[in-house]
């Protein structure tokens, strides 16, 4: 059973994908996930957090993953793996509430679950560029 945090993560991700795709509030989402998950309240408040925290840089995050995989155009990454980037460069670069190796970690545990055959390994590359990017 995975831990709270990264139930969370997952409901934070799956709400950001059914948004980026389908257009759907991921408020909406969020909820109705919890409830199909029986997720506690603190799950489903840390889920709301982070898609509150990705909206609201959303710009500066896609900025900052076109500069860090400049030979990947953004509409052109699937949308699972462009929304575990997000969800990761907010949690690194924005939100400090977690340690770096920690959000990397998840992020990729994140592309196993739910990306393709070679999603961890790009996310790990883009997230390796970000984290030099913390680094300055």
């Amino acid at each position: 059973m995975p831990g709270k945090r990264h139930k969370g993560r997952i409901i934070a991700l799956l709400a950001l994908f059914e948004a980026d795709s389908v257009g759907h509030p991921p408020q909406i989402t969020v909820d109705h996930l919890a409830e199909t998950l029986a997720a506690s309240a603190g799950v489903q408040r840390f889920a709301t957090e982070l898609i509150k925290g990705v909206a609201e840089n959303r710009d500066q995050i896609d900025d900052i993953i076109r500069r860090t995989a400049p030979a990947f155009p953004l509409d052109q990454i699937s949308a699972i793996d462009r929304n575990v980037l997000r969800l990761a460069i907010y949690e690194i670069l924005l939100d400090n509430k977690v340690p770096m190796r920690a959000a990397i970690n998840e992020a990729i545990e994140l592309a196993k679950e739910y990306g393709g055959e070679n999603s961890p390994k790009f996310i790990n590359g883009v997230l390796g560029s970000v984290s030099a990017l913390a680094a300055r």
